[in-house]
């Protein structure tokens, strides 16, 4: 923690955490005015079936580089893959615009460590009462206040030495503006293509960039959120996470938090059948062709063991 402090003394002082402040405020408020914008192009207009191909598509390649790539390649090592598929991961997660794959990392695992205690960058329990108006200002935190929180923020050389070390990660982190930018700019030629002309170059901006971040922002901070206060919990962890099943779709997999927290370096997020997770099919797919190796499975005995674990504890309860 002194490490941090020091960590956020220095940018304090140089401006970046201003800098810092002024992109997450641009990254949540610029999506929500263009939801406004994509209301009025469709004021007495029905959105068209191409609006809502380029939005899903967008958001499915973006989902996949936060929850396979960033999330469980870069984050929790739980499969390795060859270097330019790593590179593919990282600049789609940076599509989502969470942040750039070394900051993602280090605050995840900086999570991870004092999750739901103090330290945890985005708990909502930590450092919050138990009454409604704590609950709130909790769950507030951790769904989107958290980013405007200097003391949030992990210290990469701590947290992600290992990512610094990659140089074409340091320089996909570094191209983050850019990116996002293409990440914008892309759906907007697929739309000029496809719808036709201006309206369609507009359209495909609209509803393939900001409505497709807006929407993955809050199923990502949902983890956060959600997953920490309501749900299930099928094997005992040190903190308040919890499987939410209806979140699995949307969040490829990452609302079987407690699964996950439970064993962070497995691959697959839904353990059992019939717990959702596209996340792990992408990776289990990408092992059948030979593109993913070294994939973390949990055995099914260490998961029952663990299981039994929470049912004899509720019982002694």
């Amino acid at each position: 923690m002194i490490a941090d402090r020091e960590t956020m003394t220095e940018e304090r002082g140089s401006g970046s955490a201003g800098v810092r402040v002024a992109a997450n405020l641009a990254g949540t408020t610029l999506p929500v005015i263009g939801l406004v914008v994509a209301v009025v192009l469709l004021w007495n207009r029905m959105v068209g079936i191409r609006e809502l191909t380029i939005m899903f598509a967008g958001y499915i390649l973006a989902g996949l580089g936060i929850t396979v790539g960033y999330h469980r390649l870069f984050t929790h090592r739980s499969f390795q893959t060859y270097r330019a598929l790593r590179y593919a991961f990282a600049v789609l997660g940076q599509f989502a615009v969470e942040g750039n794959v070394v900051s993602w990392v280090a605050n995840h695992r900086k999570h991870h460590q004092f999750s739901d205690r103090p330290g945890d960058p985005h708990s909502p329990h930590a450092d919050y009462g138990d009454g409604f108006v704590e609950g709130l200002k909790g769950l507030w935190h951790a769904h989107t206040g958290w980013l405007f929180d200097g003391g949030a923020v992990a210290d990469q050389n701590r947290y992600a030495k290992d990512l610094l070390a990659d140089r074409g990660l340091r320089v996909i982190g570094w191209l983050f503006v850019p990116i996002v930018v293409l990440s914008l700019v892309v759906p907007g030629l697929v739309g000029w293509a496809w719808i036709g002309g201006w309206y369609g170059f507009l359209a495909g901006v609209v509803w393939g960039g900001a409505v497709r971040i807006l929407l993955l922002h809050h199923v990502t901070w949902s983890i956060n959120s959600i997953c920490h206060y309501w749900g299930r919990r099928r094997f005992p962890v040190r903190d308040e996470s919890r499987n939410v099943w209806w979140l699995s779709w949307l969040s490829f997999g990452e609302s079987w938090h407690n699964n996950h927290h439970a064993f962070p370096s497995s691959a697959f997020h839904g353990l059992r059948a019939g717990e959702i997770d596209p996340g792990g099919w992408v990776i289990r797919a990408l092992e059948r062709c030979g593109l993913a190796w070294d994939v973390v499975r949990i055995p099914p005995d260490r998961q029952a063991t663990k299981a039994t674990a929470l049912v004899a504890a509720q019982r002694v309860n």
